[in-house]
């Protein structure tokens, strides 16, 4: 006796239940949305991968080649074969074709028939009426069928110049177009050499009384049977120029170390002074302009560093009753760890972030600016468009470094529907990001970017990678006559402390030098120094003795400073210097002060001791504090810290490992299998399968497959005294969140929310 041969595949549920555990395994690694939760059975598996939101999330993860594959064999209602797929893209080579079409095999997007591969019908619902710039067939179009091939090609070779130009513009889409007043369709008179010839001779269809519509069937003629102008079944080479790998190296490192040294002066000023948190969230632009300022970095520049402190947990708001913007604890553990560990936590903060910093300053869609820090600048896509663009420059040999029109053509490529319109602007901002973090050195990929990509979060290969490529920090510097010292590498520590106190950084590159100057070093006597201490910490960060100039600028800044006292009246300002007051006096910057002398060495204020102190160093004034009893005060601010934040894991779709996989295809066939055992009865005696239990948007796909195809389900509905009913439904027509058909012969309406699972018959 034959052994019984398996049942034809009549649905994209069959197709599933005759896969192997390999193929199963396959389907749900590729879309791993469909394995959480855990399907009940693989009939569930089947509905669930037929559910609009995952067959869009599968589709729009298709590269160029993919999807033209898809759309091609989407544009026919019957079975497509490999040969004729290969036919429709332009005689496209068929080993290569019938690799892409196993894939979406894989992928569940067209399934096995015993004549052909199929589309899914909710695949063709989501690539829409407008595939590949085709329009409707002429059966869904007003007017008569579409004659044969040979006598469209007939009539198009008629055609007058008029006629045959206007299909020539809708023959590649869009397939609609509006015509003048003179020629709209609903005009009387003869038909011209226009629009109502091509209606006349049935070439175009009437859809309003100024619109025009190419059928389907016409394009395809106009095409060349070509479904796709341009196929694109192959991926656009990423080229560039050749760097030198250690040159490479060696920028990145210093780009990493130059990183580290930015966010450490831009930290250390906000622990004194932070910036105010604006009312609707963010960084102001002013506060934002003057870090820029002292930093002397461009504003973009800028505010990718504040974001990247953001990111990486290094500032937050303070959450204060009026909140700035502070560094928090976590900053402080970050300045105490090696370079390559500080840089690795950049590094990976930055690859997983959705906050795209290249956008501050542009506008939302409700014409808001972006301000840097704020919510606005959370932007989804840009993770997913950092990671193929890096993913594109690690492809490539080593040392290259690809242009950016070239790699927005790669990432078009592979992802077409996910591209944003500013795709050329987007890939800009992250190879300039990139290059400022240290990722890339000339415009290629480097040792460090490369372990960032493969690290899979581990920060040990990340920072072990960029180590050796960060400049060796030094313990002291140059002091020159010029009144600059050159640091001839990183400094960190006590001794970056001190430089940021006492000079201002004039350049940096692969020296930093600092300027001193008398701003600079009243800054440092302001916080309590004495000239001896300064001129003391100068010797101790120099290799070499302290040049005369310095000295005597240090002393004669020191000799001057204080000779002003401000003591809280609200404000008395006394010198021994007469001239000096009479200065202050005659100032006009310091009319707000409303200053009055009471003795020849004596002023008074009603304002107060701190705004005193504010204007008259504007006016170049060298004051200082005192108390009551005539000592000297240094105010003293105290190091501000937020309290951490909840870190907020980036939103992702894990991957499931082998092991979860092989665990989850055997729970699947035993579900199965006891769903057969298990089969019922119905009141006309008729067995049906079991029910699976399902979410109503997985229930709303199976009833929207079986009124296209026209068949029977069984569903589970509960009642409202929450009795559950087996039905045999035949649904027609879903409107409202309701389902309209016939079961045992009667009229039903059932509200979807009650129907606890579906499954086709």
């Amino acid at each position: 006796m034959l052994p019984a041969s398996p049942p034809p595949i009549r649905s994209l549920a069959d197709d599933i239940r005759g896969r192997s555990d390999e193929e199963l395994a396959a389907l749900l690694a590729a879309r791993p949305d469909l394995a959480r939760p855990a399907p009940s059975d693989l009939t569930a598996l089947a509905s669930r991968s037929s559910t609009r939101a995952s067959t869009a999330r599968a589709i729009d993860g298709l590269d160029a080649a993919h999807l033209q594959a898809l759309e091609a064999a989407a544009i026919g209602a019957e079975a497509v074969t490999p040969e004729a797929l290969a036919r429709l893209l332009d005689g496209a080579d068929l080993e290569r074709v019938t690799a892409l079409v196993d894939d979406l095999w894989r992928l569940a997007l067209v399934w096995r028939a015993p004549h052909g591969l199929i589309v899914t019908r909710t695949a063709v619902d989501v690539l829409g009426e407008g595939v590949a710039g085709l329009g409707l067939a002429a059966d869904d179009l007003p007017g008569p069928a579409a004659p044969d091939a040979e006598t469209l090609r007939a009539e198009i070779a008629s055609a007058p110049p008029r006629a045959r130009a206007i299909l020539d513009r809708l023959t590649w889409g869009p397939s609609v177009g509006i015509v003048p007043a003179a020629d709209a369709p609903g005009r009387r008179g003869p038909a011209d050499d226009g629009p109502r010839w091509l209606l006349a001779h049935g070439l175009v269809r009437a859809v309003a009384s100024d619109q025009i519509a190419l059928p389907r069937e016409v394009a395809m003629v106009l095409r060349d049977g070509r479904v796709h102008r341009n196929p694109q079944l192959e991926a656009p080479a990423v080229t560039g120029d050749e760097r030198q790998v250690e040159q490479v190296d060696a920028a990145a490192g210093a780009s990493a170390s130059e990183v580290l040294a930015l966010l450490d002066e831009l930290l250390d000023s906000w622990s004194q002074t932070p910036p105010r948190v604006l009312r609707t969230g963010g960084l102001a632009v002013r506060d934002l302009k003057a870090a820029a300022a002292q930093l002397d970095t461009t504003p973009e520049h800028t505010a990718y560093l504040v974001e990247l402190a953001l990111i990486a947990d290094l500032v937050a708001d303070d959450g204060e009753v009026d909140p700035h913007w502070v560094p928090t604890a976590e900053y402080d553990i970050w300045q105490t760890e090696p370079g390559g560990e500080r840089w690795a936590r950049l590094a990976l903060a930055w690859l997983t972030t959705t906050r795209a910093p290249h956008r501050v300053g542009s506008r939302t869609d409700t014409s808001a600016v972006i301000n840097a820090l704020g919510a606005d600048g959370q932007w989804p896509p840009i993770r997913t468009l950092r990671r193929g663009v890096l993913d594109l420059l690690a492809a490539a040999d080593e040392g290259i470094a690809p242009k950016a029109a070239d790699l927005a053509g790669a990432v078009r490529w592979r992802r077409p529907r996910r591209v944003p319109r500013t795709l050329d602007e987007v890939v800009e901002a992250v190879l300039r990001e990139a290059s400022w973090l240290g990722v890339t050195g000339h415009g290629a990929l480097s040792v460090g970017g490369r372990a960032l990509l493969t690290s899979d979060g581990d920060l040990k290969p990340i920072a072990e990678s960029i180590h050796p490529h960060l400049p060796a920090p030094v313990d002291a510097v140059l002091l020159q006559a010029d009144l600059t010292a050159i640091a001839p590498g990183p400094v960190t520590g006590s001794l970056a402390a001190f430089l940021r106190l006492v000079a201002d950084v004039e350049s940096r590159g692969g020296a930093t030098v600092h300027r001193f100057s008398e701003h600079s070093i009243r800054r440092c006597l302001d916080t309590g120094w004495t000239g001896e201490d300064i001129l003391a910490g100068l010797r101790d960060a120099s290799s070499t003795p302290v040049p005369q100039p310095l000295e005597y600028l240090v002393r004669d800044v020191a000799r001057r400073h204080g000779t002003i006292r401000v003591r809280g009246v609200s404000a008395v300002i006394r010198s021994e210097d007469e001239g000096g007051l009479d200065v202050m006096l005659a100032n006009r910057n310091l009319a707000a002060l409303q200053l009055r002398r009471i003795a020849p060495t004596v002023l008074t204020s009603p304002v107060g001791p701190e705004v005193v102190l504010e204007m008259l160093r504007e006016e170049g004034f060298a004051p200082v504090s005192e108390s009551p009893s005539g000592t000297v005060t240094v105010p003293t601010r105290p190091v501000r810290r937020a309290v951490r934040q909840r870190a907020v894991d980036p939103a992702l779709v894990q991957a499931m490992d082998l092991a979860q996989l092989d665990s989850l295809v055997a729970g699947l066939r035993a579900a199965e299998a006891e769903a057969s055992n298990r089969a019922s009865v119905t009141m006309d005696g008729r067995a049906g399968p079991a029910i699976p239990a399902n979410d109503p948007t997985t229930s709303m796909a199976v009833l929207r497959e079986a009124i296209a195809d026209g068949r029977a389900v069984w569903l589970g509905y509960s009642d409202g005294i929450g009795r559950t009913q087996r039905l045999l439904f035949y649904p027609e027509r879903i409107d409202g969140g309701r389902v309209s058909g016939v079961s045992e012969g009667i009229a039903r309406t059932l509200s979807i929310h009650r129907i606890t699972g579906v499954v086709t018959d």
